[in-house]
């Protein structure tokens, strides 16, 4: 590793901790100068790495994930002073733990990120269902915050499905999961039938 390198990623840790020290840190706020691609990379199923090697300190992950920001289909690690693109592969998180409370029109499903982020789905956190070509089933996402997504793990998709319920959308009849009094749509009813 080089020490510009070291320096940079060093740079990102303090900026991180000093911004964060007081609750999560407003990237929203900061415009800082784009800096160059560091060799950071989030795996589909969560992992983060450095120089091809797992990032295996839960705190250093959290520490990132407080300071990933989104602009188009870009990921970056932003401070008040720099702006590093990163590599996602999928979504920068997932979503690998759910909690329904409530009943009918009163539920809520919370959903824990694998950096301990809880999220309660609702209108202000949506629910996603994208296509699946190479499985011809769906891949669901969750809204974390500022265009940042979780993946749904495949056994939390499975307990999302068995809270699943038809409902007409727009006129036509649609299978999907309710919680903090919205809808969520997955599918037309008529092409899971046969499937629950």
């Amino acid at each position: 590793m080089s020490n510009e390198t070291a320096t940079g990623l060093d740079a990102i840790v303090g900026a991180a901790k000093r911004a964060g020290a007081k609750g999560p840190p407003p990237v929203h706020l900061w415009n800082p100068p784009f800096c160059g691609d560091l060799d950071m990379r989030i795996a589909a199923d969560g992992t983060w790495f450095y120089l091809k090697t797992p990032i295996g300190r839960p705190a250093l992950v959290k520490l990132f994930a407080s300071v990933l920001w989104r602009e188009d289909e870009k990921y970056f690690l932003k401070t008040p002073v720099e702006k590093i693109g990163i590599t996602v592969d999928d979504a920068p998180f997932t979503a690998v733990e759910m909690k329904p409370e409530g009943e009918g029109a009163a539920r809520v499903l919370s959903f824990r990120t694998n950096v301990d982020d809880w999220v309660a789905c609702g209108p202000d956190h949506a629910l996603r269902f994208e296509p699946e070509p190479e499985t011809g089933g769906l891949k669901p996402y969750l809204h974390v915050r500022r265009d940042l997504w979780a993946l749904v793990t495949r056994a939390l998709f499975y307990d999302l499905v068995e809270l699943g319920e038809e409902r007409d959308v727009a006129g036509q009849r649609m299978f999907g999961v309710a919680s903090g009094g919205k809808f969520f749509a997955m599918a037309p009813a008529e092409l899971l039938k046969g499937l629950r």
